[in-house]
This record gives structure tokens, C-alpha cells and sequence, in this order.
């Protein structure tokens, strides 16, 4: 009975509303289940514009939200009387190239609708992800500075960029208490990739296992930066959680794991699984990734709250095929 007990005062004490807007997706789906577990099944209000799996619908209070209707999220925000908002939802790279007037769309009206929301004092806190997709062709490639030449050129970059400058904006000329992270590339067995240019990096893992080879859409010389999706769920509580007088940034944080080519990762997973074969077939998601770093400086983050990833490739590479085996 006592770690249920104790478990029960700690979500007493620790109580908060907090309602996650595309719950649905790669991480919010992830970070759903990391709060609920945090906070209490109650305490976190799931959403999205469609049904989560199975799980997730069972594990909490879920509503069916359109994240471009402020009326709707209002609602929601009043009816559970949320503190904290966790906007995940978006429309992420690969695919808003295909729809650029709808990823804008998604992207930039659903962050006005929570800003304003907290600027009208209706909600407390905002958690806003960025990405590495700010930065452009022209920027720096190694080592990445946490201010430096961005120029995106894409849409979804151009939505997040002009994101941290309306964060940033809402901060200073409203007192909105918004704290965010550049989300590098996201690794995870636990849910699928959304549309992202990085999505080889968890494809890859679910072909070795079922068919020992892979036909990888990016160069195999293609450096990204990379993350395996238990540290993301881990830095976006750890921003959070953080005093506000620590977040010095408000626009957003650089956030860095590790950086690795599809070469790379074939030779991690060949540890493994030794006659696992790749072939390179890239296709209009190369140019992207070749506008993007290849390694991130996320020392501002480090010092500011005390960031520290703790995944390697290997280690992840080892999470990945124990967890898809089973």
C-alpha cells in the first residue's frame, strides 16, 4: 500500500491542470503518458483532433480538439481549469512542403490562440516546441551557436522561427510565461514519426527487424542531429519544472543528444544484426536535410537549467531493437 500512498500525496502536493493540445502525435503521445504518470490520470487533459491508440484514450480524460479553433481550446481551458498548456500540436517538415498554406496555418494560429490565452491570464504557462529546422542553409553547420544565422527554407522552419520571435514578443510586452526547446531529430519505438526528414532514423530500426534491409530517402553521408525520445519527454519536463528566473531564453533553446549519418546508424545496428543491408535512394527530403546542421551547441541550456542528455547512439540503437523485438 505505501507506494501507492506515497504516490497519491506526492500528486496531491503536486497537483497542477494541464492539457496537452496533438496528444496524439510522435511525442505528445509520450509526454501524455510521462505526465499523467507525474501528476495523476486526471490531472492531464488530453487532445487532439482525432483519437489517440487505445492506451491513451484509457489512461486519462481525453477531449477532441481543433487546435486552430481559440473558441474550442477556451473551452477546454475553462471547463478543467488548466494552468498549463503543452502545444504539440503541428504540421512537421516533409509534409508541410506538401501543404504549405495548411502547415502554416496549423502551425502559427494554434500559438496565438495559447499565447493569448495566457496573456489574457486564463492559463499560466506555455510549453511551445521549436525545432532545429529554424536554421538554414547559411547557418553554421558544427556545433551550432544558440544565436546565429537562421534563414529557413522551409515552410515548417519558417513557422517555427517566427514562433520564438512571437514568443519572445509575448514575454516581453505581456509577461507570458512561455519556455520552449529546439527539438532536434526525435527517436522513438514507442510511437511512429509524424512526416519529418529525420523519420529514417526510427523507419530504420522497424526494416531491420522485419526485413534486414533499408532504402533510406536521405545520403549516406547525411549528418543530423538526433535524440532519442525518452531524453525530449525528459528536457521538455525539465524546462518546465525550472524556475522561471533560470529560463533566460524565451524565444527558444538549443537542445542537442547526439549527431550521426545513416551510415552510421547501419554500422550501430550491424552490432546487432549483421547482415542488415542499406541502399541510398534520396528523394525531395535530401535538399531539407542538407539546409539543416549537422551538430547543435546546447550549452546556454546546460547552464540556464542544467540540461544534459543522456543517450548515445549506441545506447539508443540498443533501446530500439529490445523494445520493437518484443
Amino acid at each position: 500500500m505505501w507506494p501507492n500512498f506515497r504516490q497519491y500525496i506526492l500528486h496531491f502536493f503536486m497537483r497542477k491542470s494541464i492539457l496537452i493540445i496533438g496528444a496524439c502525435g510522435q511525442i505528445g503521445t509520450e509526454l501524455t503518458y510521462t505526465l499523467r504518470e507525474k501528476y495523476g490520470n486526471d490531472a492531464v487533459i488530453a487532445s487532439d483532433i482525432r483519437e489517440g491508440n487505445e492506451s491513451l484514450m484509457a489512461s486519462g480524460p481525453f477531449e477532441l480538439l481543433d487546435a486552430t479553433n481559440y473558441a474550442a481550446i477556451e473551452d477546454v481551458v475553462m471547463h478543467y481549469e488548466i494552468e498549463e498548456v503543452y502545444l504539440m500540436a503541428a504540421m512537421l517538415s516533409a509534409t508541410a512542403e506538401k501543404f504549405p498554406m495548411r502547415a502554416w496555418n496549423l502551425n502559427m494560429n494554434s500559438l496565438f490562440n495559447v499565447l493569448n490565452l495566457a496573456k489574457d491570464k486564463k492559463i499560466s504557462k506555455v510549453f511551445w516546441p521549436s525545432s532545429i529546422a529554424v536554421f538554414g542553409p547559411n547557418t553554421p553547420k558544427e556545433n551550432t551557436a544558440q544565436n546565429t544565422i537562421m534563414e529557413p527554407s522551409t515552410v515548417y522552419g519558417i513557422s517555427k522561427q517566427s514562433g520564438e520571435r512571437w514568443c519572445e514578443y509575448y514575454f516581453q510586452k505581456y509577461g507570458v510565461d512561455v519556455r520552449s526547446v529546439r527539438y532536434p531529430g526525435l527517436i522513438s519505438w514507442k510511437t511512429l514519426p509524424g512526416g519529418g526528414t529525420t523519420d529514417y532514423a526510427v523507419e530504420i530500426y522497424h526494416k531491420a527487424l522485419s526485413d534486414k534491409e533499408y532504402n533510406c530517402f536521405l545520403k549516406k553521408d547525411t549528418k543530423l542531429p538526433m535524440m532519442f525520445m525518452d531524453d525530449a519527454i525528459r528536457a521538455t519536463m525539465a524546462i518546465m519544472d525550472a524556475d522561471a528566473q533560470k529560463i533566460k531564453i524565451r524565444s527558444s533553446y538549443n537542445l542537442a543528444a547526439m549527431s550521426f549519418t545513416p551510415i552510421e546508424i547501419l554500422e550501430s545496428i550491424q552490432q546487432h544484426i549483421p547482415d542488415f543491408k542499406i541502399t541510398f535512394e534520396p528523394d525531395f527530403r535530401q535538399q531539407i536535410a542538407d539546409s539543416w546542421p549537422s551538430s547543435i551547441d546546447d550549452s546556454k541550456a546546460t547552464e540556464d537549467w542544467e540540461w544534459k542528455s543522456a543517450f548515445d547512439l549506441d545506447k539508443t540503437t540498443k533501446e530500439m531493437l529490445e523494445n520493437l523485438a518484443t
